[in-house]
């Protein structure tokens, strides 16, 4: 019996791996689905074999209104959708493990509110001021602007009251309320007209994604990876516990201002250009964490590929329900986000 028992807790291991594996496996099939699907979906329509002819023929086929229709607006929006969708997912994983906390997100630390305060800066001075820079340019790059800043004040709390937990979600929660009421503030004072963009760029939508915009946003994410990968080991020590990480010798302070970094960065590459997307960061972890469990080697890959899910089929979805105006998908992921909670939750219980 004691030599046995080895032998099947190995066994059990592999087969857990095993499992992991292929549910990772089959997220990234559902992913490809769901990408198909998107690009089939919109006001015009458009068959797999159409697609597969367009995008053999390139941006400059033959048929021009099915090469347009692909290139410059669906596949930009594809693109957006796939790198905002892992980025928030990767920052939800981040800051869920470095908070300790089931229901932190990219947005638990104000992130969300500085970004929809300086697009709407930047959309209410366009109305009054005759700027050099175009609007569609200067609007994310306030938004980036003021997501960095929101950063830099929570880093200074941070420096001189501590990385803990406590402290970080404390500091968020301020500069979340300050810039709500300076977002509200600047909504109070817009006219009608400007009133109207403010609110719809704080809905959340793909429909303005350009090559632009996902050159910006993919090398953002791109420079976040090999960061993240530096530490998955140290991420998976920590959710262990703060005091059994310390014990395997981690600088658990480092890590945090690390990860806090990286999360900022993530999640304004991917809110500038496409404005506040709720719960996509908070629901993809539950979602890795209950398919693959704690170990960051499969879980931030598969939080990454769950955001992406969410995100397209939410597109999808938008684009059903309404074949005229793609309904934005910052008010799909609202409204569908706190089922989807709920249900992760009730599984992850179940289990």
């Amino acid at each position: 019996m004691t030599v046995a028992a080895p032998s099947s807790a190995i066994g059990r291991w592999r087969a857990r791996a095993a499992w992991r594996g292929v549910a990772a496996l089959a997220a990234a099939l559902i992913l490809l689905g769901l990408s198909v699907a998107d690009l089939m979906t919109g006001p015009s329509g458009m068959s797999p074999a159409g697609i597969c002819d367009t995008l053999l023929a390139g941006p400059w086929g033959e048929d021009r209104a099915a090469a347009t229709i692909l290139w410059q607006l669906r596949l930009p929006q594809l693109a957006m959708g796939l790198i905002v969708g892992a980025s928030l997912g990767l920052a939800g994983m981040l800051m869920q493990t470095i908070l300790a906390n089931p229901l932190a997100s990219p947005f638990t630390l104000g992130f969300s509110a500085a970004a929809g305060f300086g697009a709407a800066g930047a959309i209410l001075g366009a109305s009054f001021l005759v700027l050099p820079v175009p609007q569609w340019i200067l609007t994310p790059l306030c938004a980036f602007g003021a997501t960095l800043l929101a950063t830099g004040v929570i880093w200074l709390v941070a420096r001189y009251k501590g990385t803990g937990p406590e402290i970080l979600v404390l500091a968020g929660i301020a500069v979340l309320f300050f810039f709500q009421s300076l977002q509200s503030l600047l909504q109070f004072m817009a006219s009608p007209e400007v009133l109207q963009q403010i609110v719809f760029w704080l809905f959340g939508s793909l429909l303005k994604a350009n090559w632009v915009s996902v050159q910006v946003s993919g090398a953002i994410l791109l420079a976040c990876l090999p960061l993240i990968a530096r530490d998955i080991w140290a991420l998976t020590a920590l959710r262990l516990g703060e005091a059994n990480a310390a014990s395997l010798g981690l600088d658990v302070q480092a890590l945090r201002r690390r990860a806090f970094l990286v999360t900022a960065l993530l999640t304004a590459g991917a809110v500038s250009f496409t404005g506040t997307i709720g719960f996509v960061g908070l629901i993809a972890p539950h979602l890795a964490r209950s398919v693959v469990g704690e170990d960051h080697r499969l879980a931030l890959p598969v939080a990454a590929l769950a955001g992406a899910m969410i995100l397209i089929a939410a597109s999808v979805v938008g684009k059903l329900l309404s074949q005229g105006a793609a309904i934005p998908v910052g008010i799909i992921t609202a409204v569908a986000g706190i089922p989807m909670l709920v249900a992760v939750i009730a599984r992850h219980k179940e289990s």
